[in-house]
């Protein structure tokens, strides 16, 4: 452990320990959030809270942070299971949310292909009894014979590393998410949605597990640099357990039985937008619900940059956020092309917002 993650660990220890009377009002809290959204309310916040769709550099079908999981030992100890988990992007939310068992997740992004992406995800972990079935559909393989719900995810994803993608499943699993989204949920998806389902969806079975962060727009070439969606399953934390959402059975089936009660929304929001994040907020607020995490990824490079920092800041110092609730950062690595190397760290939101004003 790092002087700096030592640090950080032991101080939000301490304010746990001085805040410790809290503890039980901060459990009643957490009882009020529902333990299942119907259909009617995931779609009506999921449209609700949402702002006008922007753009951003690359599709973003998956991360391009190899060292995710590093972090997860401390923001474990530090971040409070059961509570609110707010994220951006796409995959890398399922391992934190498989590892800190929140109550009720929000992913916002200021894409509406990200909240298709999600809604794509959501059909397929309600569709699949197990990894290697929800391996099979999201890269449209057939399954290989000999896995089972005790395969490591190594073996799981060296059984599919030969297996050809079948056109024929690939319109059968289409079909599947989109019934199973449309007749099933019933949300009303637009022809925009629909196209980019289909868009979506015919890049995972493309690429298959050597998907990379930019292989839509780098022409389907490999970049070295860059991990494959196989890389950042099989990955490890810094002691070599694995913690992705495939690495176990239970971290599995924690985020299948989680998107199947509705509890992962996805919203399309500018983290410095005036609705989005402030609409999360007042939800909480009136479920008497605290924020465990907020994955923001290398976001607020960004808004540093076009000057709205200050907005997204004054939009997070009105979520409901005590000494434990935790930032997860994707910051520049130190390898020798940091665009595509970069590392996982955390931060005191209460700290790190303290001086913005609502």
């Amino acid at each position: 452990m790092t002087r700096r993650r030592a640090l950080l660990v032991a101080g939000s220890i301490l304010a746990i320990c001085l805040k410790a009377p809290l503890i039980p009002a901060v459990r009643a809290a957490a009882e009020m959030l529902p333990s299942r959204l119907s259909d009617e309310d995931f779609w009506r916040i999921a449209s609700d809270f949402s702002e006008r769709s922007g753009s951003f550099q690359s599709d973003n079908l998956l991360s391009n942070e190899r060292g995710l999981q590093y972090v997860i030992p401390d923001l474990t100890q530090i971040a409070k299971p059961s509570r609110v988990y707010l994220g951006v992007g796409p995959e890398q939310n399922f391992t934190y949310i498989a590892a800190l068992r929140p109550k009720i997740a929000f992913i916002v992004d200021i894409r509406r292909g990200n909240r298709d992406l999600h809604l794509m995800y959501k059909a397929l972990f309600e569709l699949s009894a197990d990894r290697a079935e929800f391996v099979s559909r999201l890269f449209s393989k057939k399954r290989p014979d000999g896995l089972g719900t005790t395969s490591t995810v190594t073996e799981i994803f060296d059984a599919y590393t030969n297996v050809e993608t079948s056109d024929a499943l690939r319109g059968e699993n289409l079909r599947a998410i989109v019934n199973q989204l449309v007749k099933k949920h019933r949300f009303a998806l637009t022809g925009d949605d629909m196209l980019r389902l289909q868009h979506i969806y015919s890049d995972f079975c493309s690429f298959g597990p050597d998907l990379q962060y930019s292989s839509t727009r780098n022409g389907g070439g490999r970049r070295r640099s860059e991990p494959t969606y196989s890389d950042l399953m099989v990955a490890t934390d810094r002691d070599g357990h694995s913690r992705s959402y495939l690495s176990t059975e239970e971290a599995f089936a924690f985020v299948k039985e989680f998107e199947a009660q509705n509890l992962l929304v996805p919203i399309v929001g500018n983290f410095a937008g005036p609705k989005a994040l402030r609409a999360v907020s007042a939800y909480l607020k009136d479920k008497g619900a605290t924020v465990s995490a907020f994955y923001v990824s290398n976001v607020e490079e960004y808004l540093r940059r076009d000057g709205t920092w200050p907005s997204f800041c004054a939009n997070v110092n009105t979520l409901p956020i005590d000494d434990t609730s935790t930032f997860i950062r994707s910051v520049p690595g130190r390898e020798s092309n940091p665009r595509f190397a970069l590392d996982s760290e955390l931060g005191v939101m209460a700290a790190d917002v303290k001086e913005c004003v609502p």
